[in-house]
């Protein structure tokens, strides 16, 4: 049975150089990057702050790294925010983190706009000139020269039309998705803090990873724990549940409930079997599910697993030094998947990301950014840190302004000229 809606028709908002669809990391890099450079451009964020799974998720610290003074200034200014001081540069106060994210927007002249959902893609042809959005204002559409994808999933890139798979290629899998939650009360001085899945801590009540699995409710099973930068204050990534497709309502629901139903058991088992954890507490959870994968669009370029064990260095590169581990989650379960690598990984150099990674490969005014860029899936375990993905927004942003300034297509950029921009390079 289908129910045809009636039609009708769209107000047109004020034309932009450039939407950004999405405030987190990349989105955030994306559109600092554009008001920065001289560009005309609207954030559009469908949650009611910015910055995404680093705020909104309660992220507990910014992993992995990439060279971008957008991110150092970042972590100086939250740094420079917190109320105690001393503590490691890379953990995140989600409220002091969004203050900072809105600061730099609104120094860069970046126009925002939030509880607004995109629900569409204005196409003429195969050529995308603005969004169809949603919010409390009604259903309207805002226009612009290119449009920046930063939404995680890539709804907009769907939206037009841009080719694309889910999860690994052999089965359509994906990484199981998180509730990020924060517990108080914890003694600092004996608190354990395992911060990986290979991390084994020995108690006198047996070693925890393997009583976590032994004890949590399945998917659950492992013990993630992470300092906060206020005493006594732990980041617990902890909660897991499997078979989510991030890009489907229903699931997206499955998901928080099922995270939502393992947090009292988890913090049962932090009282009884962790160190310094016998009188913690719940203090908050994320508003935002953690989906850690879901689509990988097709671009003139892919990133794959190779080009990061060789540390390539691409000619038309616009991202430098991303260095993180393929941490690919259990897809079936909890822990580690068979295929990730985390403290085996030894590949120290970094690597590049190319131009035409950013690019979709038929659909012209839209760039990509963040984990939807063109990539394999075990590419994207790495690419996916949220730094890494800060940088890509800003070489986004920086092609995005460069395609209209230069009245050109994004895919017809010079990689070089944003390597200029954003590095000094001549």
């Amino acid at each position: 049975m289908e129910y045809i809606e009636a039609e009708q028709n769209l107000r047109v908002v004020t034309e932009y150089d450039i939407i950004v669809v999405g405030s987190g990391p990349s989105g955030i890099g994306a559109a600092v990057a554009v008001g920065r450079n001289g560009g005309k451009v609207l954030l559009i964020e469908s949650q009611g702050s910015v910055g995404g799974i680093s705020t909104t998720g309660l992220m507990s610290h910014f992993t992995g790294n990439v060279d971008s003074a957008l991110y150092r200034e970042i972590l100086e200014r939250q740094a420079q925010k917190h109320y105690f001081k001393g503590g490691n540069v890379i953990e995140i106060d989600p409220e002091l983190l969004k203050n900072v994210y809105f600061e730099l927007l609104e120094e860069a002249g970046v126009t925002i706009l939030l509880y607004t959902l995109v629900c569409g893609a204005v196409m003429e042809e195969n050529h995308l000139r603005g969004v169809i959005c949603q919010n409390k204002s009604g259903r309207v559409v805002y226009r612009a020269k290119v449009v920046i994808d930063c939404s995680g999933d890539g709804d907009v890139a769907a939206y037009s039309g841009a080719e694309y798979f889910k999860g690994r290629e052999t089965d359509g899998l994906m990484q199981p998705a998180t509730l990020m939650f924060k517990v108080g009360g914890v003694d600092m001085e004996r608190a354990a803090l395992p911060g990986s899945f290979e991390t084994k801590v020995p108690t006198h009540k047996g070693e925890l990873q393997a009583l976590a699995k032994e004890k949590l409710p399945a998917p659950a099973g492992h013990v993630l724990l992470y300092r906060s930068p206020i005493p006594g204050i732990v980041t617990c990534n902890m909660t897991n549940v499997t078979g989510i497709d991030g890009t489907q309502a229903e699931d997206l629901t499955r998901a928080e409930l099922v995270c939502r139903s393992q947090m009292e058991p988890i913090v049962s088992f932090l009282r009884e079997y962790v160190p310094g954890y016998e009188n913690c507490y719940i203090v908050s959870a994320a508003s935002l599910i953690g989906i850690r994968e879901t689509r990988h669009f097709r671009g003139i370029k892919t990133i794959t697993e190779e080009d990061i064990w060789n540390a390539r260095w691409f000619e038309d590169w616009v991202v430098r030094d991303a260095y993180f581990n393929f941490d690919v989650h259990n897809i079936t379960g909890s822990g580690l998947d068979e295929t990730g690598i985390q403290h085996k990984f030894e590949q120290t150099q970094g690597y590049t990301i190319p131009y035409g990674c950013l690019v979709p490969e038929k659909v012209d005014g839209l760039l990509l950014s963040g984990r939807n860029i063109s990539g394999t899936h075990m590419a994207h375990s790495n690419f996916r840190a949220m730094p890494i993905c800060l940088g890509i927004g800003e070489a986004g942003g920086v092609g995005a302004v460069l395609a209209v300034k230069q009245k050109i297509e994004v895919r017809e950029v010079c990689p070089q000229e944003i390597q200029k921009i954003l590095f000094g390079i001549s």
